[in-house]
Parts: C-alpha cells; sequence; structure tokens
C-alpha cells in the first residue's frame, strides 16, 4: 500500500498505512528505517477516533508525517444507509430511471419479486426541461429561472447533496455543467454523472451519480474531521482501482474510495508476492466482519462490472469478491435446525464473546475454544480476552443441534472455511482457472488460521 508514493523520503518523515476495518484498525509504519505493525479495536462510531489512537504517539516526533489510508467508510455508509438525503435532478420525464433499472434479477427462476430499496424516494428525483442528442447536440437549453427554481425547492427538502444526470449528457455536458455551477454556488455539493462516468447507458450512469452523491456528506465529514485530528499530516485515501487520492477529490468523488481497504491489501499482496517470485497468486484477506478474495495472474485483475450492495457500479476497480465470513461471523441455527455461519457479523461492538461484551458464538470463539488462539497472547497480549464467555455461547449452540461444544466449533470453522472456499472458486474455477498453479497469499487478522484448509480445497 505504500509502494507508490512517489514523494522523496526524509531521514525524519514517517510514512504509515492505515486500513480500518470493521473489527480491527492496522497500521504499518515505517520509521527511521524500521517497520513497526499496530493493531487496535475499530471504532465503528467515528472511525477517526482509532486513527488518532493509533497515531498519537508518531505525530509529537516529527512534522513529516505521510498517512494513505484505506477505508471501508464508503461501503459501510452504503450498505447500513446512513447517506443522504439527497436529490436527484434528470431531464423530464426520466424521473423513474431508478426504480425502473434493468430486467436483471438475483434469483432468476423465484416466484417472488426482488424487494430493491432505492437511495432516495421518487418525490426527491426532480426532472428539468433540458434535451441532449445522442449525437451530442443540445436540442433544449436549461434556462437559469428553471435552475433557480430548483435550488429553491432543495431548500424546502433539506438536502445534503445532489446528483445531476441528464439523458445523453456524456455527449455533451454543458447543460450539467450548468446547473452544477448554480448549485455549487449555492452550497450544495454535487455529484455530475458525466464527470464521473461519462458512457452511455443512463440507468448505469445515474446510479453511480446517485450513489456518489449519498455517500458525499458522510465522506465529506469523516475526513474533515480526520483532518482537525491529524494537522499537518500529508494525508492521501486508497482508491479502489490501486492508486490513492486526495481528501479533497475523495470528497468530491467518495464512489473511488468504496473497498479501498480490500484493494490496498492486494496491492500490497502483489509486490510482496513478486518480489519473492511468485506471480500466480490468489490472495485470500480475512478480517473480523468479511474475506476478500482476488486472483492475480500476472498482474492485478480489473473490472468495470462490480456492485456494491444491490447497486452496479461500472468504475474500474480491482477484481475483488467479498463474503460474508470472518473472525466476528456470528454462528446460529436456522429454521431448518442446521448450524450456519455469516454473514453477520459482531464487529468491533460488542464484538466476539470472548471479548467480553456479547454472548453471541463467532468464528473467533470457535478458534478460541479449539485451541488455535491464545488468551494470554491474543493481539499481542495487549487485549484481554475470556475463554469461558467462549466456551458458554458455543455450548448453548451445541446444545440445540445435540452437539458438543468442540464438535460445534469445529462444525462453524468447517462451515467459514467452506463459505470463504466458495469464493475463491466464483474467480477461479466457475471462470476457467485451474487454480493449482497458483499459490495462496493469505493475510488479514484471521486468515493464518483458516488458510491451510482452504488451500486443500
Amino acid at each position: 500500500m505504500l509502494h507508490k508514493h512517489n514523494l522523496p523520503l526524509m531521514r525524519t518523515q514517517i510514512r504509515i498505512g492505515i486500513d480500518t476495518g470493521g473489527t480491527f484498525t492496522d497500521f504499518l509504519i515505517y520509521s527511521d528505517g524500521k517497520i513497526h505493525i499496530k493493531k487496535i479495536p475499530s471504532t465503528p462510531k467515528d472511525p477517526s477516533d482509532a486513527i488518532l489512537k493509533g497515531v498519537s504517539g508518531y505525530l509529537k516526533k516529527t512534522d513529516s508525517i505521510h498517512i494513505i489510508h484505506g477505508t471501508t467508510v464508503a461501503t459501510n455508509s452504503l450498505l447500513e444507509r446512513t447517506g443522504g438525503p439527497i436529490v436527484l435532478l434528470t431531464t423530464r420525464g426520466f424521473e423513474d430511471v431508478l426504480f425502473i433499472g434493468r430486467q436483471t434479477r438475483n434469483s432468476l427462476y423465484s416466484l417472488k419479486g426482488e424487494k430493491r430499496t432505492p437511495l432516495l424516494p421518487r418525490s426527491r428525483c426532480i426532472g428539468l426541461n433540458e434535451r441532449t442528442s445522442s449525437s451530442g447536440e443540445i436540442l433544449v437549453n436549461i434556462s437559469e429561472e428553471e435552475i433557480r427554481k430548483a435550488v429553491k425547492k432543495l431548500k424546502t427538502i433539506k438536502a445534503k447533496a445532489v446528483a445531476v444526470s441528464f439523458i445523453n449528457s456524456y455527449a455533451n455536458a454543458e447543460n450539467e455543467k450548468k446547473v452544477h455551477r448554480v448549485f455549487e454556488k449555492a452550497g450544495y455539493p454535487v455529484s455530475r454523472s458525466s464527470d464521473i462516468l461519462p458512457e452511455y447507458r443512463e440507468y448505469e450512469r445515474t446510479v453511480v451519480a446517485t450513489v456518489n452523491a449519498y455517500l458525499m456528506p458522510v465522506i465529506s465529514q469523516y475526513l474533515s474531521n480526520l483532518g482537525k485530528k491529524l494537522k499537518n499530516v500529508y494525508l492521501r485515501i486508497m482508491q479502489s482501482n490501486e492508486g490513492h487520492i486526495s481528501t479533497e477529490t475523495a470528497k468530491k468523488e467518495p464512489i473511488r474510495t468504496a473497498l479501498s481497504g480490500p484493494a490496498g491489501g492486494v496491492v500490497a499482496a502483489y509486490y510482496v508476492g513478486k518480489t519473492a517470485g511468485y506471480n500466480k497468486m490468489v490472495t485470500f484477506d480475512m478480517g473480523g466482519t468479511s474475506s476478500d478474495v482476488s486472483l492475480i495472474d500476472g498482474k492485478i485483475q480489473r473490472t468495470n462490472e462490480n456492485k456494491i450492495g444491490e447497486f452496479p457500479v461500472r468504475l474500474p476497480i480491482i477484481d475483488i469478491n467479498t463474503v460474508g465470513a470472518g473472525g466476528g461471523s456470528i454462528a446460529y441455527i436456522d429454521k431448518g435446525g442446521s448450524l450456519r455461519v455469516g454473514p453477520r457479523s459482531s464487529g468491533a461492538d460488542p464484538g466476539p464473546a470472548c471479548y467480553g461484551k456479547g454472548n453471541l458464538p463467532t468464528v473467533t470463539d470457535a478458534n478460541l475454544v479449539l485451541g488455535r488462539l491464545s488468551a494470554e497472547h491474543f493481539l499481542g497480549g495487549h487485549m484481554k480476552i475470556f475463554p469461558e464467555r467462549s466456551f458458554d455461547s458455543i455450548k448453548k449452540l451445541g446444545d440445540k443441534i445435540n452437539k458438543s461444544v468442540l464438535e460445534t466449533a469445529s462444525g462453524i470453522i468447517k462451515i467459514a472455511n467452506a463459505n470463504m472456499s466458495k469464493a475463491i472458486r466464483v474467480i477461479s474455477i466457475e471462470r476457467g482457472i485451474d487454480v493449482r498453479n497458483f499459490v495462496l497469499f493469505s493475510f488479514g487478522g484471521a486468515g493464518g488460521m483458516h488458510a491451510a484448509e482452504i488451500a486443500l480445497g
């Protein structure tokens, strides 16, 4: 994650890579010619608190600190629907684009209709009188008066950001730019489709612009808070496509930071593997909330076809397959009496039962019961955990299916491994790639305990 930093390295300079996960926040620190690592529990309510705690000791050492930060704030905000509120401005007559969508279904043969929850209600989709042809000719110029009326309407709605997506604006963005200038002058953050995704396909372009606008308030607030806490620090934000951007760019285009944490792991794995002499790898990043897998076949694989939650995101990002199986994934008994693991996670708060705050059995608790984790040396001995709580939570689960504590814990691990192995098959075998020619590159807080069994298939 730090390899592409192109600034000259001074002797007093400290470089820090930060990855904020759902359970832990990880730090890789380069200082005085040495590399240090640090891991502390994440602070979901305000992720910047954990970051400040992790770097506070270095802020006093020098005024030359360079940080590259991978974050899941954008992804979590979208999945948990904590962004917005926003308004969509589109061409009159096309206000239903987001709601019509595409004729695609996750369960093709299901007899039940799929419930989709848009990011904004239909009442917040405002049509404006303008039109551009597919060749880029302005057929109807948008009037300043109509734009001013829309500004007044937004003030009554109390929107925090605006998405603008006009038909055929990829061919000529003049009408979108006019709206952008007026609303920006009125103090609204604007997400313009022709700027973010200047391509045809009005649904995908509108989705990207809308998602970007939806994330603007939360990412802007997060990065502003982080900037205040990390004064005089050179801060860059990891992108989903491998590079990194300034905080100002991230505030304007927060969608580019979605999946930036997992992307940083793939980039680091690529360089470390290449140094070790491997160019065919399956990267396996198992954290506390999820596991991320990616395939490297001589180079990092990228895609323009991806989804975050239920939203198609046609932006160039590293091809990563994520499955809800991590150290904090909760084990439970389904309605049919079968043992299941994930995708729901205990996160950092309350965390696994052994953290002493909750009582839900997780993959981490199963590893502790099976002796794969040492209570005395958890997090390098810096975090006290309670093995008896793990035993109690798994025993209660096992009693429901007439299994012993060890049998239940072993079952939890096998199911979690099966879920993660399936994720690897999706990016390899299902694409006609023989994984026997690849090595498994494991990392992440929980990866080492599961890698050997997953490598065996």
